[in-house]
This record gives C-alpha cells, structure tokens and sequence, in this order.
C-alpha cells in the first residue's frame, strides 16, 4: 500500500511539472502562440473538458483511481464491490472525448463481473442504464461547476 501511494504521488509530481513546462510554452510563439492568446498552452494540449474531467473524479471517486490521462482524456477505475454486494465486482472506464461541455463528449464504459460457486470470477452482463447514469450523474455535476465558476 505505501508502494502504491509513493507511485501516485510520484506519478502526481510528474503530471504537476509537466503541465508547468508546457504553461510556459505559451510564449514560444512556434508552440503556445502569443502571450496574447486567452488559451494557454497547457489548456490545449490537455484537449479535454476540465469541468467533465472534474466532474468524473468527483463522481466516481469511490472506485479506486487505476490511471489518468488527461492528455487523451482517458479515466480508468479499478475493480469495485459494493458491501451489500460483495459477488459482483466493477470496473469502469471513463472517455472525454471533446473541449467542450457537451453529453456527446463523454463516454463511459462499466464492465462487471460475479464470483461463482467455485470462486472464480466470470464477465457478467452490464445494464446500458448504468452507463448512461453514470453518465448523466458527470454531466450534471460538470454543469454544477461550470455554474460555481460562472457567479
């Protein structure tokens, strides 16, 4: 477990110094443009939506966070069982797919799993509604911040 939380928070330095190199690419006029442009470099390149982005980690927080690209707009959640349900397991994976606040700019991806007799786990069918709740649940608390940001 301290492994795992040594490699987050070095993976979370590595992220934070990266975004700062390319934020100060903005005045290379080659790769950022001008120091006139209202979008920074750094707000390009990462090419997603930063409120879907929000909105999926405040959403999903209680899966375990497996990877996060937020150059490829890519959020991946590790296995997740429900107390009341410890048979069934989840896994989800988030795609924002656009720069702007729209509901075809995001796609989420659950697959599940139930443990059998013999303790096994085998892939199980995954109800569409919970994608798209999951969805919609993103969608609406990325409107919440927009909201909070816009007063």
């Amino acid at each position: 477990m301290a492994t795992q939380s040594a490699v987050v928070r070095g993976a979370a330095l590595v992220l934070m110094a990266s975004s700062l190199a390319l934020a100060g690419c903005s005045s290379i006029p080659i790769i950022g443009g001008s120091r006139d442009n209202a979008t920074s470099a750094a707000a390009v390149g990462i090419g997603v939506n930063a409120y879907l982005w929000r909105a999926s980690l405040d959403t999903l927080s209680f899966m375990p966070l497996s990877s996060a690209d937020p150059w490829g707009g890519v959020i991946n959640y590790d296995w997740y069982s429900d107390p009341a349900a410890p048979n069934e397991r989840f896994k989800a994976t988030v795609f924002i797919l656009d720069t702007r606040l729209r509901a075809d700019a995001l796609n989420v991806s659950v697959v599940k799993q139930v443990r059998g007799a013999d303790g096994q786990w085998t892939a199980a069918p995954v109800d569409p509604q919970t994608e798209t709740d999951l969805e919609n649940a993103i969608l609406t608390r990325a409107r919440q911040l927009n909201l909070s940001d816009a007063r």
